[in-house]
């Protein structure tokens, strides 16, 4: 994937990790547009290429009563409106082959959910529209297999494709970083760490999942000492009442500390 390729992407030679961030779900018009402009003001500051990312509908939810969405037009549009107020690409995930057509005259980069990511129909639909495709690894693969995931999509002649990894079941209820995953995984193609899911605790008997904002910060400064290219965040301006996955969503009032010194850091591994 070249980064330089994404539609509107800022400040893609600065030398910095690139960042997917925003709201799990898109909830309304006025918290996206809130929360896009400011991401984008933290990012530009600190140089960081910046892709607002909502999910328009959220099709893997514990409970038949969890929140899925708002409605899948009245989401897209409201991505699309972010697109075009702020000048910044936008990410969604997509559940369904219908999905992919659908979602990619919204959006920039279709986004395989984490479970979904062996669906081959799935990968190829995304792969066929010629968007960018961020592959989330399962859950319960190793990080080599995920060259297979991403041969589906150069296979369809789309070479615009990333991989992320969100973390490995570790019992029922956790979740771990294996970090060995990173560079492992950098040779198929470019590898974002995604610390805000990896940091889930599912299968909560609530039926609601769990999760560990307090140890976000540790995890994405080992993403970036590592090597990864990019970094995932779900962030909210008032995570305990987010629609959904509240519980390992940054509080956004603290991602600028946070993405200074992940940007120190990579300074730091930029100088080797």
């Amino acid at each position: 994937m070249q980064l330089n390729k994404i539609p509107q992407i800022k400040h893609a030679d600065s030398g910095n990790f690139f960042m997917l961030a925003g709201p799990c779900a898109i909830e309304g018009e006025d918290m996206a547009l809130r929360i896009a402009e400011t991401v984008l003001e933290i990012t530009d500051k600190l140089q960081i290429p910046y892709i607002f990312k909502g999910s328009f509908k959220k099709a893997n939810r514990s409970r038949i009563d969890s929140f899925t969405g708002i409605g899948d037009e009245k989401a897209l549009k409201i991505l699309r409106k972010v697109s075009e107020s702020f000048e910044i690409p936008t990410v969604t995930d997509i559940h369904e082959r219908e999905d992919a057509v659908m979602a990619a005259e919204y959006v920039d980069v279709l986004q395989i959910p984490a479970f979904l990511v062996r669906q081959t129909d799935l990968v190829v639909a995304a792969a066929e529209t010629g968007k960018v495709v961020n592959l989330k690894k399962g859950q319960f693969m190793s990080p080599e297999s995920m060259k297979h995931a991403v041969t589906k999509v150069t296979d369809c002649n789309n070479e615009q494709v990333m991989v992320t990894d969100r973390g490995t079941m570790f019992g029922y209820q956790d979740m771990i970083v294996d970090f060995r995953g990173i560079p492992t995984m950098r040779q198929f193609a470019p590898t974002v760490l995604d610390v805000t899911h990896s940091l889930q605790q599912p299968n909560q008997s609530s039926g609601v999942t769990g999760g560990r904002p307090d140890m976000i910060e540790t995890i994405a400064r080992a993403g970036i000492a590592t090597g990864a290219d990019g970094i995932f965040i779900e962030t909210h301006f008032d995570p305990a009442n987010a629609k959904s996955d509240g519980a390992n969503m940054l509080d956004i009032q603290y991602l600028e500390r946070l993405l200074r010194n992940l940007t120190a850091i990579r300074k730091t591994i930029n100088s080797f």
